[in-house]
C-alpha cells in the first residue's frame, strides 16, 4: 500500500481539551481546500491563500489535533506575483506530496501563469522558485507517486474537446510526471468525466487526490461546487489510468441533504484529502462553512475540519456514524502532541505586540509586497505603516496587515498613533471580505477637525467616483486629539459593532448594529473570509504620514465552545 499526503493544523480550545477528544473546525477562519501528508510520524497541512500575502501556510503536527505553522511556502516575491489580482483569485487548492527526501507542493495561480510546483528538502522551507506546467490545462493538480517508480499529476480541466454539455461540465485528467525533471512527459487522459454520473450533470468535480490500497487506485473528488450543494465522491480502478468504476454509495462526504434551520450548522462540506496514521487509522481533513443564519451567511471563510475514517466493503466513509458532521470526535490513536504556540481552534485570546525583528509568519498583506511600507523599529516594539495611496478598494498593495477572523462571536481591537496632516490621510482598523466589501474604522480630518469614522466600502461605478461613504462620525476633542486612539470591532454573526476610545478599556459606541451580512461570502461572493487588521491610506494623494500600532489584540467567543455539551466525544 501507497500513500503520499499532507496535513497540518492548530488546536487550543477554551473549552477544556482533554486526551480523548478534540474540536472541530481544527483551523477556524479562512483556511480553506486542506492538503494533508505525513512523513513517518510528522504530519503537515497546507491551504488556499488566494490574493493574500505570502501565499500557501503550512503546518505541522504529531497527533493531527494539536497544529503549529512552520512557514509559508511562497514568502519571497520571485516565487508569488499577484500584481493586481482581486483578493479572491490568486492560489488556488495547492496539494503537497513526499518523495524520496523531497517535498512537493503543486497548485494554480489563476489569471497569470497557471500551474507550478515548487519542491524543498525542509517543509519549512526555504522551497524553491516556481517550475511551470504549461501544458497541465486546470486548476487544482496534485501528485501521485506509484509503487513502480511513475509519478502523475491529476487535475480539473475542461470538457472533452472543450465542448461542455452543462454549465459546470468539467472532466478530471492526468499525465505522467517526471518528478526529478519536474516536468510531464505524457498527453493529457481524462480519468473522469463531468463526475460520478454524466447523466444527472453534476458540476464541477475538481480537487482530485489518487491513493492506493488493496490494489485499487482509488481517486477521490469534490462534486457539486464549494457552497451548500459540496461534496466528496470516489472511483476506484485495477488501474491507475482507468476505468475509474464510482463507489455506489456515493458522495462519501455532504451536508446539502440536511434542514438549513439545524442547530450549530456544518455545511457545505467537501474537497476532502486521506491520511493514514502510523498506527494504521484513517482520518480525512476537509473544508466546511459555519453558516450563522439559514440564509448561508457566514463570514470567517471555508475552514478545516477533521472527521474519522472507516473501510467497508472496499470503500471509504468518511464521518461514519454520524449524520452531521460533529464539532468534536474521539482523538487519533496518536502520542498527544504540544499544544501550539497561537491557537488556532476553540475559543481563544491572542494579543500580538510587535516585538519581534520581523512580521510573525500568521500576518497577511494584500498581494505581493515590491517596496517596504512598513516597520518593525520605527519605534521598536510597533508596527509603523507608510500612509500611502493605495486602498483596499484597488488592485495594488494597500498599507494593510491583518489576521484573519476565525470566529463568528467576538472581537479585534488596536491602539494608534496617528496624526492627519490633511482630509485624505485615514489610519485606523478595517474588516475586509473584498475590495467592495469592508469596513474602516479610523481617524482623520473633516471640515478642519479631527474627526473618528466609520467607513462602509462603496461599489465603484466609474474611474473616480467615491470609494466609501461615511456611516458615522465622531469629533475629539483637542486635548484627545493628541493622544493614542484606540479603536475596537466587535462581532456577533451578522450584526458589527464599532467603538473609539482615548484610555485603554474606556468604549464609546461610535456605531452599533451595522449589518456583518455585508460582509459575508453570501453577499460579497468569493472563496475568501474576512481579515481584521491596521489601515493606512491617502486616498491617491501623496504623502509623507505614518501611522503607528502598539498592539493588536483578537478574542474569539462562540458560543458552541462555551458549552460543555458542544465538545462531548461521541
Amino acid at each position: 500500500m501507497l500513500f503520499t499526503c499532507c496535513i497540518c493544523l492548530f488546536n487550543r480550545p477554551i473549552a477544556a481539551q482533554d486526551t480523548q477528544k478534540f474540536l472541530n473546525p481544527i483551523l477556524t477562519g479562512f483556511y480553506p481546500d486542506p492538503a494533508i501528508c505525513r512523513v513517518g510520524e510528522d504530519y503537515y497541512l497546507i491551504l488556499s491563500s488566494f490574493a493574500y500575502y505570502p501565499g500557501v501556510p503550512i503546518f505541522h503536527s504529531k497527533d493531527l489535533v494539536n497544529w503549529n505553522q512552520i512557514g509559508n511556502i511562497l514568502d519571497r516575491p520571485e516565487q508569488l506575483n499577484l500584481d493586481k489580482h482581486r483578493i479572491t483569485r490568486g492560489i488556488f487548492a495547492p496539494t503537497l506530496s513526499y518523495h524520496d527526501g523531497v517535498y512537493y507542493m503543486v497548485t494554480t495561480l489563476i489569471d497569470r501563469g497557471g500551474n507550478f510546483v515548487v519542491t524543498a528538502t525542509n517543509p519549512a522551507g526555504p522551497w524553491s522558485n516556481p517550475v511551470w506546467l504549461q501544458d497541465v490545462q486546470g486548476i487544482d493538480p496534485s501528485l501521485f507517486f506509484d509503487e513502480d517508480g511513475k509519478a502523475y499529476i491529476i487535475y480539473n480541466s475542461d470538457a472533452p474537446d472543450n465542448k461542455p454539455l452543462y454549465d459546470g461540465h468539467r472532466t478530471i485528467k492526468m499525465q505522467e510526471f517526471d518528478y526529478k525533471n519536474l516536468k510531464t512527459t505524457s498527453a493529457p487522459i481524462i480519468l473522469v468525466n463531468g463526475g460520478v454520473d454524466l447523466s444527472k450533470k453534476p458540476v464541477w468535480i475538481e480537487g482530485p487526490h489518487i491513493y492506493k490500497k488493496d490494489g485499487y487506485y482509488y481517486l477521490m473528488a469534490a462534486e457539486g461546487g464549494t457552497s451548500v450543494n459540496h461534496s466528496e465522491v470516489i472511483l476506484r480502478s485495477k488501474k491507475v489510468n482507468g476505468d475509474y468504476v464510482p463507489n455506489p454509495n456515493n458522495p462519501i462526504l455532504t451536508q446539502r441533504h440536511l434542514p438549513a434551520n439545524r442547530k450549530n450548522p456544518v455545511s457545505a462540506t467537501g474537497h476532502a484529502d486521506l491520511v493514514q496514521t502510523q498506527n494504521g487509522e484513517w482520518w480525512a481533513v476537509f473544508l466546511a462553512t459555519r453558516p450563522y443564519d439559514t440564509e448561508d451567511h457566514y463570514n470567517i471563510g471555508r475552514e478545516t475540519f477533521l472527521a474519522p475514517v472507516t473501510w467497508k466493503d472496499g470503500w471509504p466513509i468518511i464521518n461514519p456514524d454520524h449524520e452531521e458532521v460533529q464539532y468534536s470526535y474521539k482523538r487519533p490513536n496518536l502520542p498527544l502532541g504540544k499544544a501550539p504556540k497561537l491557537p488556532v481552534n476553540g475559543n481563544f485570546t491572542y494579543r500580538e505586540d510587535f516585538k519581534a525583528d520581523k512580521l510573525p509568519m500568521y500576518w497577511l498583506m494584500l498581494r505581493t509586497p515590491r517596496t517596504p511600507w512598513y516597520s518593525l523599529s520605527k519605534p521598536a516594539g510597533s508596527l509603523t505603516l507608510d500612509v500611502r495611496p493605495e486602498t483596499i478598494s484597488g488592485l495594488d498593495v494597500p498599507s494593510f496587515i491583518a489576521r484573519r477572523q476565525q470566529h463568528n462571536y467576538g472581537n479585534a481591537s488596536t491602539k494608534m498613533d496617528f496624526k492627519p496632516a490633511f482630509a485624505d490621510e485615514f489610519a485606523g482598523l478595517a474588516a475586509i471580505q473584498s475590495e467592495q466589501h469592508y469596513y474602516a474604522l479610523g481617524k482623520t480630518i473633516a471640515n478642519g477637525k479631527e474627526v473618528v469614522q466609520l467607513r462602509k466600502s462603496l461599489k465603484a461605478t466609474e474611474p473616480g467616483s467615491p470609494e466609501t461613504t461615511v456611516l458615522a462620525e465622531a469629533s475629539l476633542k483637542s486635548k484627545d486629539s493628541k493622544k493614542p486612539l484606540y479603536l475596537k470591532v466587535e462581532f456577533k454573526a451578522g450584526q458589527y459593532a464599532f467603538y473609539y476610545g482615548t484610555k485603554e478599556g474606556d468604549w464609546t459606541l461610535l456605531k452599533d448594529n451595522v449589518d456583518g451580512t455585508f460582509l459575508s461570502t453570501r453577499t460579497a461572493g468569493g472563496f475568501v473570509g474576512v481579515t481584521l487588521g491596521m489601515y493606512a491610506t491617502s486616498q491617491g494623494k501623496p504623502s509623507t504620514g505614518k501611522a503607528t500600532f502598539d498592539w493588536f489584540n483578537y478574542e474569539g467567543k462562540d458560543p458552541i465552545y462555551e458549552t460543555s455539551a458542544s465538545v462531548k466525544a461521541k
